[in-house]
């Protein structure tokens, strides 16, 4: 009964994640009220985007077969460009996610823990979502980063019964990395390796 009730939430959360997709880009495609064409494109603006909305486009990267930062692609051979806010909001879920690198690494990291850390992205990421004001193209490949930090901490959370904390956790050390190699930020150092 169970294997039964879990491909019933399956579908419908996949039905879900359709519709609710149609509406997210639609959103992401806009003009922003400047006027801004695909030829001269002005920042995203995230502020417009509902959270919820992120959170589907998020699982739906995840379902789409494996980690959405494989879909990542540099600017013409360069890094994207940043801005502050997306700086800050960065180096906090780094800074937070270092302080228990170590934890995670040793396998001693406690579920209260994990979810605590979860919970410090989580916002940081809703900041960033807020906040950040990138071109387009630069936006389009930010999600990639987005859809890993929020998978990955909801997995910290033990919200994804087939996947282990941990995994969440390197989900997300993974989505830094990432960042690292594929955003313009001086600042940010690449996350240390986990096996």
């Amino acid at each position: 009964m169970k294997r039964h009730d879990d491909s019933l939430l399956r579908s419908a959360l996949l039905a879900s994640l359709v519709v609710a997709l149609g509406a997210f880009s639609a959103g992401c495609a806009k003009q922003d009220g400047n006027g801004a064409t695909a030829a001269n494109p002005a920042p995203a603006d995230h502020a417009g985007h509902e959270v919820a909305q992120d959170a589907v486009h998020d699982a739906a990267h995840d379902t789409a077969g494996g980690a959405a930062i494989d879909q990542l692609a540099l600017d013409a051979g360069h890094k994207w460009a940043t801005d502050p806010p997306l700086r800050a909001g960065m180096a906090a879920i780094h800074g937070a996610f270092d302080a228990d690198h170590a934890a995670i690494d040793a396998g001693t990291l406690g579920d209260a823990q994990y979810e605590a850390l979860a919970g410090r992205i989580d916002g940081e990421v809703q900041d960033i979502i807020r906040n950040c004001k990138l071109p387009p193209a630069a936006d389009a490949n930010l999600h990639y980063i987005i859809a890993d930090l929020s998978r990955g901490a909801q997995e910290m959370r033990g919200g994804d019964p087939a996947r282990t904390r941990r995994e969440g956790a390197v989900r997300v050390h993974r989505a830094l990395d990432a960042y690292g190699r594929f955003f313009d930020d001086p600042a940010f150092g690449a996350a240390t390796q986990l096996p």
